[in-house]
């Protein structure tokens, strides 16, 4: 049967009195502890309430900064950026596609018609999207124009999460690095596009690359691992007709038969 102490209850024996006594003295102190530390941090808050509001009124400058800056000074930038970069880019894709190529990619490079070039951009919009995108462009002419160093600067300084513009780059450099002669770079480069993305048309691209200045270094194991990837994975890229050929000729040097 459920029992209950009634309200009121007297205790039976000093003992249980003396308990009592000491549980409610513990249980005063406590409130008392409590209420003392209270008082104080509501002294402490009184006492440095100047200081308190200043922190946080400079907490919330910086957050406000930020997002005004971003709203009204980055985003239109980046709009003027991207408008006055139209005739550089226009340049570019003529000297791709065209006859004049130096020319062409010279009038990217620097500008003409009272145009902007990728360098005006890259200058005048630092820390925009539009100049990190001109800096792709800047790299890539150098490529185009043998201008093997001022090519690594630039394309260096391009960042992308872009699922091909990130890889292009990275093997830009490579092939930048192949021509300097710089094959240990090179490879760096090509292995890093080639693992950047996973799709058809970089990623096969690359690894061939990366194959073949392998064979160039004596890496013959490494040259085997990358060609048999692409056979494993990418049969139906461009790179596959030469594959079988490289395979062979790569276990050859690494003594694979």
């Amino acid at each position: 049967m459920a029992t209950y102490n009634k309200r009121g209850n007297k205790p039976k024996n000093k003992e249980e009195r003396d308990h009592k006594i000491e549980s409610g003295s513990t249980t005063a102190e406590v409130f008392n502890k409590l209420d003392q530390t209270a008082s104080k941090t509501e002294l402490f808050v009184e006492k440095n309430q100047k200081y308190i509001f200043i922190i946080i009124g400079i907490v919330a400058a910086i957050v406000l900064g930020y997002l005004g800056y971003n709203e009204y000074l980055v985003k239109p930038k980046q709009a003027t950026a991207m408008n006055d970069m139209f005739q550089a880019q226009k340049y570019f894709d003529e000297a791709v596609n065209g006859v004049e190529k130096d020319s062409l990619f010279n009038l990217a490079l620097n500008g003409g018609e009272g145009k902007f070039g990728m360098l005006d951009i890259i200058k005048e919009y630092s820390g925009t999207p539009a100049a990190n995108l001109a800096n792709y462009y800047a790299g890539t002419a150098y490529l185009k124009m043998k201008d093997y160093k001022n090519a690594v600067t630039y394309l260096s300084d391009f960042s992308s999460d872009d699922e091909v513009l990130g890889p292009l780059a990275k093997g830009n450099i490579g092939d930048a690095f192949v021509q300097l002669n710089q094959l240990d770079d090179a490879l760096d480069y090509y292995d890093q596009a080639a693992n950047m993305r996973d799709n058809e048309y970089t990623t096969p691209m690359y690894l061939y690359k990366a194959g073949t200045i392998s064979l160039d270094l004596g890496k013959a194991d490494k040259a085997l691992t990358y060609f048999e990837t692409i056979k494993e994975k990418y049969p139906n890229a461009s790179e596959i007709a030469m594959v079988d050929v490289l395979i062979g000729k790569a276990k050859v040097l690494a003594n694979k038969y």
